[in-house]
């Protein structure tokens, strides 16, 4: 038996005839303005297209499980972490930072990993990268940092003049730049790559008791890169390589896998600990604060839409759910703000009512109206607070312990204790933890970024980054001395 035909429908649900013809004076006379099946179509295909993301535009994601594996209730008392084998939906979106929506998925970038979990008790949103620390430590300079990954305003086209001249400004840089330029830079799959908060969070437990995270997400696949040669070779074949691998992969049953695990820090031992823990250009050390398991993700499930579910996906670092808080993180607190107001300009100030956005429990608030209101929008109830009408209140068992602060003076401080030591965490990643090859490959990443470098000033930025190099490893520094051909 036939499945029954579907009618032909305008957007108000009003069946029409002529799809493919339009309304003309005659077969060869003009058209007529009143055929309203060409303007709907023109004017939504002129619409086609929201305002782009000025970061992480060009991005894949799959919907999947996240499972509680390990008993961390100590910590937190956010319901999903009750209980081992609590599950909850997930959605993740994989993206680059700095390309265009066309650009490719081999570019050397880092790549943005944010996890939205659908909770019992609303939406959490753990948007991170694959790197454990980011280029700047004040969110002052995101958008000056950004503009220089990006387009030269003049020429546009991108410039390692203006890159360079950036980050050789800004020293704080140095431990993701080493990451950007070793193979990390250029993942060889979403699948096969770690994601992170990288900032530092906290967790309230039962008792009101508050430590500080850091979140970790590591990949079962096993960690793979390409080189930077194998990079650019694969820009050429196949600028969508990541994106098709992950939906192959998916569609085939080979289901990619995480495994979540936090790291753990103590009031008494942050104030203790050698750096500023809230710092997003530090990592904390495994060997002072081990990883902790949490559970596992499963990601199962290619989007039936691309654009409904990944384009629309919105996620913001200020979505975290009871149990889980915030921290003294710059960076932290600067995304708190920009991400929901980028949201609402991109998507609208109802972003949160799109499917892949909407939490599962039930929203209860008043906010009402603005563009693309597709609820019931309060329906007759009162759109105020407090009133003698609906039966709608807080609910006080949500209220977090206060945060002790430790001064009393408001000023813009350009740094605080340790924060200048942007040399031994990368010296250490350079020369202990990369290998023979590893280290090679780095060198050879920023020497063939660095020489096109041009412009008046090449010489002087060259020379700027160069002491930076120096002062993070002299074996660094010598050899991208030589390999520029540049005398120190």
């Amino acid at each position: 038996m036939s499945e029954k035909k579907k009618k032909l429908t305008t957007a108000s649900g009003i069946p029409y005839a002529k799809h493919e013809d339009s309304m003309t004076v005659g077969p060869r006379g003009p058209v007529l303005l009143q055929d309203y099946v060409l303007h709907e179509k023109m004017a939504h295909f002129n619409r086609e297209r929201i305002p782009e993301r000025v970061v992480h535009a060009k991005g894949t994601g799959a919907f999947g499980v996240f499972r509680v594996t390990h008993d961390i209730s100590r910590y937190t008392r956010a319901k999903l972490f009750s209980k081992v084998g609590n599950e909850c939906p997930v959605f993740v979106r994989f993206s680059t930072v700095g390309g265009e929506k066309g650009s490719a998925d081999t570019e050397r970038d880092p790549r943005g990993f944010a996890m939205k979990f659908y909770t019992e008790e609303g939406n959490w949103d753990l948007v991170g990268n694959n790197t454990p620390v980011f280029f700047i430590k004040d969110p002052k300079k995101f958008s000056d940092f950004i503009h220089t990954q990006k387009r030269n305003p003049k020429t546009n086209l991108k410039d390692a003049a203006m890159f360079w001249d950036f980050l050789s400004l800004n020293p704080e840089s140095m431990h993701q730049v080493m990451i950007l330029f070793s193979d990390r830079g250029t993942p060889y799959s979403y699948r096969n790559m770690n994601g992170y908060g990288s900032h530092t969070f906290s967790m309230i437990n039962d008792s009101d008791e508050r430590i500080w995270v850091k979140f970790h997400v590591k990949t079962r696949q096993g960690i793979k890169n390409f080189t930077g040669p194998e990079a650019e070779e694969m820009k050429g074949k196949d600028p969508d390589w990541a994106q098709g691998d992950l939906v192959k992969a998916i569609e085939k049953g080979d289901y990619p896998k995480w495994t979540m695990n936090i790291q753990v820090m103590t009031q008494g031992q942050a104030k203790k600990f050698k750096w500023n823990p809230f710092d997003l250009t530090k990592v904390w050390p495994h060997s002072d604060f081990p990883l902790v398991e949490v559970g596992e993700m499963e990601l199962n499930k290619i989007p039936e839409n691309y654009f409904r579910d990944v384009e629309q996906a919105a996620f913001a670092p200020s979505h975290v759910v009871d149990g889980i808080g915030y921290s003294f993180d710059k960076m932290l607190q600067g995304r708190l703000l920009s991400y929901p107001d980028a949201h609402r300009y991109r998507l609208g100030a109802n972003y949160e009512q799109i499917p892949v956005n909407r939490p599962l429990n039930k929203v209860n608030n008043y906010e009402r109206d603005a563009f693309m209101r597709v609820d019931d929008n309060g329906g007759g109830n009162p759109n105020y607070f407090p009133n003698s009408f609906d039966n709608i209140e807080p609910d006080h068992k949500y209220k977090e312990p206060p945060m002790k602060l430790e001064s009393d003076i408001a000023d813009w401080y350009d740094r605080n204790e340790n924060d200048d030591d942007h040399y031994t965490q990368p010296g250490i990643l350079f020369e202990k933890v990369m290998t023979d090859s590893e280290r090679k490959n780095t060198i050879n990443n920023f020497v063939g970024h660095m020489k096109g470098i041009a412009g008046p000033r090449r010489e002087e930025i060259i020379k700027r980054q160069l002491g930076h190099f120096y002062k993070t490893s002299k074996m660094l520094g010598d050899a991208v001395s030589e390999g520029l051909g540049v005398k120190m």
